[in-house]
């Protein structure tokens, strides 16, 4: 049942769109911070757009073939780009160089479809080729590698040694999960295969009955749920489970996973471009693969996955979108380059605008103050006001109510050595950088 005809002054999901982003964009991705959103466009350049001021601050020209995918650093110093060109890009955005120059390049021997950053470490890369292997980069200095992420081939009793049960499937899809422990990768074949960081090791093999091949994989914040796109145009969400540690004798779990809940078009049969959670994990969306219009569709989580409404954003097909890392807004990517930013309009109150006055519900009978309207000494006022205005104000401790905990990632033990691995010979994106705004003139975006 539509939320809106249960509730309609408790959605607390994106409903219109707010503005649009004139980006000539494939894709469109937040910042951690969520103040920026970057873009790549299929002539090789990526952009970050500023959404206070809605223009572009930084252009990235940096390959020669369409940019497959972006992804941020922690703290979003640092931006990865992949291209079919075999490149992958490290931008470092507090470097104010006119035009932008490379951090770092590294170059496989196939077009990339996928890159992206260790959720602890931007000097670890996880990438995803055409040709269906993964590699994960070790650019540290200690611990310097370039490793392929293989599925175990167990040998068959039946027609000999050197022989295997099943041809090794194409990876489609390869994730970080939100800790950062393991990686996770969907195949071709149906499975889905989890990957231990730090040992390289495959530590489990999950097989999704019914699925297909496994075109998408995505994590609520914590890590406790995943989302993944099949073939057979469903979204099944999973609880992941809890993997012990890799062993010696590189033993892994032999698992079929069954979905808690399963999103559909039942109506349309579509299928799916991308999905993305909501940062409290509570809600989820996913963009239809509708050749004729824009169409969002939002499940509710905390109830059950009960389908809660479709957004509708014109008649240019959607191609990608993402949630806001911190509120409850959207960008999706039309096939014309759009970008659309949907957000949840709340009622003004008039009442903030005057200081003083609050709003009613329901009419009070008022009571006069004895002395509401003694006029004051002017004098004695304008003491006041320049008594105010001598205060200090300070704009940048932020409160501690309002800072972001710390998440506490699903599986995650105090002193686990899989995170501490990570955090061994860290990188240089910390908190307090500023983005250095290089404004040009042409930059024909």
């Amino acid at each position: 049942m539509n939320e809106s005809l249960i509730s309609p002054f408790n959605i607390t999901h994106p409903t219109t769109v707010q503005s649009s982003l004139f980006a000539l964009a494939s894709f469109a991705r937040f910042d951690p911070t969520g103040r920026y959103v970057a873009t790549g466009r299929l002539d090789g350049t990526a952009a970050i757009w500023d959404l206070d001021t809605r223009s572009a601050v930084r252009v990235l020209d940096g390959h020669v073939k369409a940019v497959s995918s972006i992804d941020w650093s922690r703290h979003s110093r640092y931006l990865l780009t992949a291209s079919r060109d075999w490149n992958t890009v490290i931008w470092d955005l507090a470097n104010s160089c006119a035009p932008s120059q490379r951090y770092s390049t590294l170059r496989f021997d196939a077009p990339v479809v996928s890159a992206s950053f260790h959720p602890r470490n931007s000097r670890i890369i996880l990438a995803l080729l055409s040709t269906g292997e993964v590699y994960l980069v070790d650019q540290r200095k200690s611990h310097r590698s370039r490793v392929e992420l293989c599925e175990v081939q167990e040998e068959s009793d039946d027609e000999g040694a050197g022989s295997s049960n099943r041809v090794r499937s194409a990876i489609n899809i390869a994730r970080f999960d939100p800790s950062g422990k393991h990686v996770f990768m969907g195949t071709s074949g149906g499975y889905i295969l989890v990957f231990n960081t730090r040992t390289k090791t495959m530590v489990a093999r999950h097989k999704i009955t019914g699925a297909g091949a496994i075109k998408g994989l995505e994590f609520t914040k914590t890590g406790r749920h995943l989302v993944s796109n099949s073939a057979d145009r469903t979204l099944r969400q999973f609880i992941v489970p809890t993997y012990p540690p890799p062993t010696a004798d590189g033993a892994y779990i032999e698992q079929e996973l069954e979905p808690s809940h399963r999103f559909n078009d039942p109506i349309n049969k579509t299928a799916w471009h991308a999905m993305s959670y909501s940062p409290d994990g509570e809600w989820l969306a996913g963009g239809a693969a509708d050749t004729a219009t824009h169409k969002i569709y939002i499940w509710d989580i905390s109830n059950d996955g009960q389908f809660a409404s479709a957004l509708d954003g014109g008649r240019e097909p959607l191609l990608y979108l993402h949630w806001h890392p911190s509120r409850s807004s959207i960008a999706s990517t039309t096939n014309q380059g759009n970008v659309l930013i949907w957000h949840c309009p709340h009622p003004e109150r008039w009442g903030a605008f005057a200081g003083g006055f609050e709003e009613l519900d329901e009419n009070v009978e008022y009571e006069e103050r004895e002395d509401e309207f003694d006029i004051d000494d002017e004098a004695e006022i304008i003491r006041r006001k320049m008594k105010a205005e001598e205060e200090e104000v300070d704009i940048d401790t932020v409160p501690e109510e309002t800072r972001p905990r710390e998440t506490q990632f699903h599986g995650v033990l105090p002193n686990d050595e899989d995170m501490m691995w990570a955090d061994r010979e860290p990188d240089d994106d910390r908190e307090g950088w500023k983005l250095r705004l290089t404004m040009e003139e042409e930059w024909g975006i």
